[in-house]
């Protein structure tokens, strides 16, 4: 007898609505005419005193905010002009769905708002607000309105109907194959934006233009996550890694060649200094799971040996002084000895009780550099007062300290630095990517997942993290080299766990945490944000660390895995459908599989 099979009621499909009740004609012209009257509204007076940064009082030509308001004006009516299907761009949001829209709006809505509410607060109420001010408030409102009232599939729950307006599809349809020549054309103009960007960026001359810049470069990037833009260009990325690469270290060349003041060159190169040793943690946090809160005494390590043979007439061994490849290899070396000191009695332990002892090791540091005073302890370090009047370096003849000319451009002190450190990180991204990909980076990322699955297999768990320990160690100590003559001293003060301002131990690994952990740009790009942030929010004086721990609380809440989230990580912290197994379209013997598994 033939066995049948009854087919299971199919769940209901939520309706496709808006949360606003508006047809979805007015609501694309409201999205539309919003973002064009947001932009335009730039153009006008919003305040009648020039005492507010960027001077608003001009009426024809943006200033200041208003410019951050004019982008995301333009951005909320390029993406409204997308969705009425014109020729030529509908490349802009390939995922299909209604979500960039309301991001981009939402971005114009912050930054318009951000700045009418600073006026207010600044200049001593809404009284200051010319009628541009409230024209740009009400406009900004209109793509707001406009992208709630776009169709979604919504259900009862509003916290996922809200989600629907703010995230990206679980699958976005695969994308046409480029020609070669057109892929790294894709990668040579992302280059090219995102060197304007970061330029502008640490260029903001105050406190409130910076963080409306934040506010709009969080949303436009989450705009193009949901569109699926991003995901588009890491597959190109994949397959021109080594252009990729060279048109990275082509911008970051490119860099100090923009910037006629060289304070910003100094901001560069700290940075530079900064994501140097992320990516060193990096080895030893994000690649074997080791958690080290000591890590900056390494910095300080390769610092002090620099400084001790840099010929500082207040060294101990003011009569030597080395070359500077002697002395970065000496650093480097000093900090690797340092390393394998600390980890072979301590590493066999794990989790907390490592994280202990390596705090432990770093205050013991500081303390050791602090006593060394000839008083306290041995004359080594000169105590508290440091070792200054570390001598600049000198190449060929080619003295870092001066300025030089360079086809037409001059370079300060600060940029030679910089192109220093680029070479020095360019070698430092190279270590830690043949690491990453040979037998003993594998065996890393075994050790992180799990130490004793790894340890059954045959690795040897204890002088596998002996060598990232040591590696680590080396890169710091490398960067610790150019730091201490890029300050003209070196003192205990910055080797500690915590402060307000970086290195320390703690900005250190939340830069590693912050920009995604086991990546090569997540450091660089968590250094730079953990750099800027306190060096541009000193407007805020004693409030800067709340605002700072208020955002690492809100990104580790939405985005735990990092901002540049390694691919593992990534399907470890979202539920992302890739097990899903489509239904079969014909009733069989065998019930349905949905999900992988089940």
């Amino acid at each position: 007898m033939e066995k049948t099979t009854e087919a299971t009621p199919a769940a209901p499909i939520p309706a496709t609505r808006g949360l606003l009740p508006l047809p979805l004609a007015a609501a694309r012209a409201l999205l539309l005419a919003g973002g064009i009257a947001t932009a335009a509204s730039a153009f006008l007076a919003w305040t009648w005193t020039s005492e507010f940064p960027g001077d608003l009082t001009i009426t024809g030509y943006p200033g200041g905010l208003q410019w951050l308001t004019f982008i995301a004006g333009a951005l909320t009516a390029l993406f409204a002009l997308s969705s009425y299907g014109i020729p030529g761009l509908g490349w802009l949001i390939p995922a299909g769905n209604n979500a960039p829209l309301a991001l981009t709006a939402l971005g114009g809505f912050a930054t318009t708002w951000f700045t009418v509410i600073a006026i207010c607060a600044e200049l001593g109420g809404v009284v200051n607000l010319e009628p541009g001010g409230w024209i740009a408030a009400i406009a900004s409102l209109l793509p707001v309105l406009g992208a709630l009232a776009l169709p979604e599939q919504l259900g009862d729950d509003l916290k996922e109907n809200l989600k629907a307006y703010v995230a990206k599809p679980d699958r976005i349809p695969a994308p046409k194959t480029l020609a070669p020549w057109i892929e790294r054309a894709v990668i040579t103009a992302v280059t090219v934006i995102g060197l304007a960007v970061f330029t502008y960026g640490i260029d903001t001359e105050y406190g409130e233009l910076f963080v409306g810049y934040l506010i709009l470069i969080s949303f436009s990037l989450w705009a193009l996550h949901t569109a699926g833009l991003l995901d588009r260009f890491s597959r190109i990325v994949s397959h021109n890694r080594s252009f990729t690469l060279a048109m990275g270290f082509v911008a970051a060349i490119a860099f100090p060649f923009t910037q006629t003041d060289d304070h910003y060159a100094n901001i560069g190169v700290n940075i530079l200094i900064f994501g140097t040793v992320a990516l060193g943690l990096n080895i030893v946090v994000g690649l074997a799971g080791l958690l080290d809160l000591g890590y900056v005494a390494f910095l300080g390590v390769g610092a002090y040996t620099a400084a001790l043979v840099s010929g500082s007439e207040f060294s101990r061994f003011s009569g030597v002084q080395f070359p500077f490849w002697a002395s970065a290899l000496t650093g480097a070396a000093a900090s690797l000895l340092f390393g394998v000191l600390i980890g072979a009695p301590t590493l066999r332990l794990r989790g907390d009780y490592l994280a202990i002892v390596t705090l432990g090791f770093g205050e013991i540091f500081r303390i050791a550099v602090n006593n060394m005073d000839g008083d306290s302890g041995p004359d080594i370090t000169n105590g508290p007062n440091g070792i200054p009047s570390i001598p600049d370096l000198s190449f060929f003849g080619f003295n870092l300290g001066e300025s030089h000319d360079i086809g037409g451009f001059t370079l300060g002190r600060f940029a030679n630095y910089y192109l220093l450190m680029v070479l020095i990180m360019a070698i430092v991204v190279l270590v830690y990517t043949r690491a990453a990909d040979s037998r003993i980076g594998r065996s890393w990322i075994a050790i992180r997942e799990d130490e004793t699955a790894a340890t059954a297999m045959g690795i040897n768990g204890f002088r596998v993290k002996l060598v990232a320990f040591a590696l680590g160690a080396a890169l710091a100590g490398l960067a610790g080299t150019v730091s201490a003559h890029v300050t003209y001293s070196v003192v205990p003060t910055p080797y500690q766990f915590a402060g307000s301002t970086p290195p320390n131990s703690a900005f250190l690994l939340a830069a590693v945490v912050l920009g995604g952990m086991g990546t090569v740009a997540g450091p660089l790009l968590g250094a730079a944000l953990l750099y800027l942030l306190p060096e541009k929010l000193n407007f805020l004086q004693d409030k800067s660390l709340l605002a700072f721990g208020i955002a690492l609380v809100l990104l580790m809440r939405f985005r735990p895995e990092g901002i540049i989230a390694n691919r593992r990580r990534q399907l470890e912290f979202h539920e992302t459908g890739q097990l899903d197994v489509p239904e079969q379209a014909t009733l069989t013997d065998e019930p349905a599989v949905t999900k992988a598994g089940a």
